[in-house]
């Protein structure tokens, strides 16, 4: 009897911990935490472990596991001897702290090469961009009205509202959830517009609905692979990702991942986390992650805990929670399924109605919502390494596209794209969240001094939006281990601000 007793304590000690304040008993003696551990090495956990790193000082021990290489979604794939970017592979310039990590870690931006755009229903091309800005303006004016203008205001409106994340973390302002991120932001605005479709935003705006069908479908279809329909916060991320003044890293963005890492001195465990459980001695919680390397299972206590990975049932994350009153390892809704193919071969221009190759201007190819057609996007695509003489491959020339579609193309879907090819490579990425379903914003504290990252990813999907989060989870970590509730979803912030100055 006694040997039931026990476990049944320790679950009612845990409800009485997650019942309780956010802050929990975390610590008694107010001394540091010793071991800090972050799950996941992509752009979000690496970036966890550098902010963790600056807050809480030289002494920690920062762990960051990882089951798969470091970068998670920010890939390369090698053609020819030459790298090219296979997941994430764009960064907008007003991406502040993706911006300072190059600064930081001596990285150079991507040399930019030239390429026209245009955009293809399935039978022809109906926009089409050409070398002058003014005759462009011109043709979108003519078809669209001021469709285009309506939408660049709006979206410019969000981004000013959106870059005030930035003096609020630099005065070390922490939120507890993503809608208190947004509210502070944007208030009730920016939280509706996490539930409300993208096109009902725009039709209310006076955005024609022609604009929305054959512009803002094609963009959301390359970011997101999915309709109009997904909530207006989502796509106004989006539509600001389709703006020109956007940049890369040289060698690949994913360097910035590994660059974090090693800056933040963190250790890297090359370990799948098969479970994580809390851990009571007297007052203080820890947490017991046990984990699988290439040697064997081991097992480490750590104060606090950051999970920079996946938790929804789409995405095998392989991590249980146990001795938890809440079940928290399968978190509603899905990922979506974008599958990346690398083809280097001889675009087939004629599908496009360009029978001469050598008369194709376009560089990348958007596709508006038709069902005959079987992907959502192709483009010319330069390697992560751009020499001084680099040219683009012209269509008559053997090229490297990327194609993204919902589902790995067969031999026909190929054959139609490609005249010829000399190699396919496949990536099939659980990319970012399916919107649309209204299952809410996930939470980022599941349990005193354990927090998840990726929900953020639900209000946008960006490594901008996780480099975001992870400043935030690392200020919110140390202010609950602190017990600093006033740095913690304060109102009214900008005047809080101007009266600090």
């Amino acid at each position: 009897m006694g040997g039931r007793l026990l476990p049944l304590f320790a679950v009612l000690l845990a409800a009485r911990l997650t019942v309780g304040d956010p802050e929990g008993p975390a610590h008694v003696d107010g001394a540091p935490p010793s071991k800090i551990a972050v799950v996941g090495a992509g752009i979000g956990g690496s970036a966890t472990a550098h902010f963790l790193r600056q807050h809480f000082g030289p002494e920690v021990q920062v762990d960051v596991f990882e089951k798969g290489e470091v970068g998670g979604r920010l890939a390369t794939v090698t053609v020819n001897h030459n790298d090219y970017e296979s997941g994430g592979s764009i960064i907008h310039s007003l991406n502040l702290h993706m911006q300072e990590f190059v600064k930081q870690l001596g990285l150079k931006y991507r040399r930019s090469v030239a390429g026209k755009t245009a955009v293809f229903n399935g039978e022809e091309m109906i926009l089409e961009e050409t070398d002058w800005y003014l005759l462009d303006l011109f043709r979108l004016w003519w078809r669209y009205g001021i469709s285009f203008i309506r939408l660049q205001m709006w979206v410019e409106e969000i981004m000013e509202k959106f870059m005030r994340i930035y003096k609020y973390q630099a005065h070390g302002y922490a939120f507890s959830s993503v809608e208190e991120l947004l509210d502070s932001l944007g208030g009730s605005g920016f939280i509706n517009m996490t539930r409300r479709p993208l096109s009902d935003s725009l039709l209310e705006l006076g955005v024609s609905q022609r604009f929305i069908d054959e512009v803002i479908a094609p963009v959301m279809r390359i970011n997101y692979g999915q309709n109009v329909s997904i909530p207006a916060f989502v796509g106004a991320v989006s539509l600001a990702g389709a703006q020109n003044n956007l940049w890369a890293v040289e060698g690949g963005n994913k360097l910035v991942c590994s660059g974090l890492l090693k800056m933040a001195g963190a250790s890297l465990l090359q370990a799948q986390v098969n479970s994580i459980s809390p851990v009571h001695s007297g007052e203080a919680l820890q947490y017991q992650l046990s984990f699988t390397t290439a040697a064997g299972t081991g097992s480490e206590l750590y104060d606090i805990v950051v999970l920079a990975t996946p938790l929804q049932a789409s995405v095998d994350s392989g991590l249980q929670f146990q001795g938890f009153t809440s079940p928290f390892d399968e978190l509603p809704g899905n990922y979506h399924s974008t599958v990346a193919t690398i083809v280097h071969g001889y675009l087939n221009t004629s599908f496009f109605g360009f029978p001469d190759p050598r008369l194709f201007p376009f560089a990348s190819v958007l596709t508006t919502e038709s069902p005959d057609l079987f992907f959502n996007s192709v483009a010319s695509v330069c390697p992560v390494n751009i020499s001084a003489g680099f040219r683009r491959k012209q269509p008559q020339e053997a090229g490297v596209y990327k194609v993204f579609s919902p589902q790995p193309l067969d031999k026909s879907q190929l054959k139609t794209l490609f005249r010829s090819y000399y190699s396919v490579q496949v990536t099939e990425w659980q990319a970012y969240p399916r919107y649309g379903s209204s299952q809410g914003l996930p939470p980022v504290e599941l349990h005193p001094n354990l927090y998840y990252l990726n929900g953020i990813e639900w209000a946008g999907s960006a490594m901008e939006m996780s480099s975001v989060a992870a400043k935030n989870i690392a200020l919110l970590a140390y202010h609950r281990w602190n017990r600093q509730t006033d740095m913690v979803d304060q109102r009214d912030l900008m005047h809080r601000i101007k009266t600090e100055l």
